[in-house]
């Protein structure tokens, strides 16, 4: 058996530690605690047709945070996202969710472990309505129907859906489109939600309560979520941290305030005055 700790002992005020044995094996054990629910992808590496996409890139997404992840077109954003959720298989390099390894999982498995996904073009059912889409992805995760036809409602509810939840998935304005893939994916109670350009196609009033709805799920669901959007302003003001590619390569991450700094940054993306203009 291994050595147990007492940890109210050890927070008392006259507590010393002296002993490495025993503090060591003390900060490992609060280090997996603590890194339980984190998405890890590290050193990726794709090649498509001998194109380097992804050249060594490692990126974490923690619960309960937003990571942005931008740079130019054809960075290697949507790679990565695939990479993460099982759709591309990296050269090289890993990925882990809660430590474990779900590298060589197939996109189903990868769901099951707690990862939800958006894509750029919508894909739901069209010839299912509203509530039936977000019904089928909570079904899929294992709910009952009846538990099913509860969860969507309430993301109906959440989303400003109710208006359309008997309306064909294919009647749907745009914005409405990306509104129920978004709790569609939420329908499965995932620990990680990937929005690949949630925003695409909405005008500044939906891009503004988008906004809103995206910024309170994290504290709410919690979930962690990285977030690929062309709208700088709503990534600016909705991550808590950026990690920015360009021809496949890390050049920059960290918070927002330092990453809109960076000269390599400026240069490859946000354009001359830092703000994206």
């Amino acid at each position: 058996m291994g050595q147990v700790f007492n940890l109210p002992l050890l927070l008392q005020p006259g507590f010393r530690v002296s002993d490495r044995a025993v503090f060591i094996p003390l900060l490992s054990c609060f280090g997996r605690i603590m890194s339980e629910q984190m998405l890890r992808a590290y050193n990726i590496s794709v090649d498509f047709s001998g194109l380097r996409a992804l050249d060594q890139v490692t990126l974490e997404v923690e619960s309960g945070e937003i990571v942005g992840l931008i740079g130019p077109n054809g960075s290697g954003k949507t790679t990565l996202v695939n990479v993460l959720t099982g759709h591309v298989r990296p050269m090289a390099g890993a990925v882990t969710c809660s430590d474990i390894d779900i590298t060589h999982m197939t996109p189903r498995n990868i769901a099951l472990q707690g990862i939800s996904r958006t894509f750029q073009i919508v894909r739901l059912f069209s010839n299912l309505t509203v509530s039936e889409n977000i019904e089928a992805a909570a079904i899929s995760h294992g709910c009952s129907r009846r538990s099913a036809r509860r969860k969507a409602g309430q993301l109906l509810e959440k989303f400003g859906l109710e208006r359309v939840r008997d309306q064909f998935a294919n009647t749907l304005s745009y914005g409405d489109e990306r509104r129920v893939e978004i709790a569609r994916a939420l329908a499965g109670d995932p620990k990680f939600l990937l929005l690949d350009e949630p925003a695409a196609g909405m005008n500044e009033t939906e891009s503004e309560s988008l906004l809103e709805l995206l910024a309170c799920l994290p504290s709410e669901q919690k979930l962690g979520m990285l977030i690929i959007d062309h709208d700088m302003g709503l990534m600016m003001r909705l991550s808590h941290r950026l990690h920015v590619l360009a021809s496949g390569k890390t050049i920059g991450e960290g918070s927002v305030e330092y990453v809109r700094k960076l000269p390599q940054v400026i240069e490859a993306y946000l354009g001359s005055d830092g703000n994206g203009r």
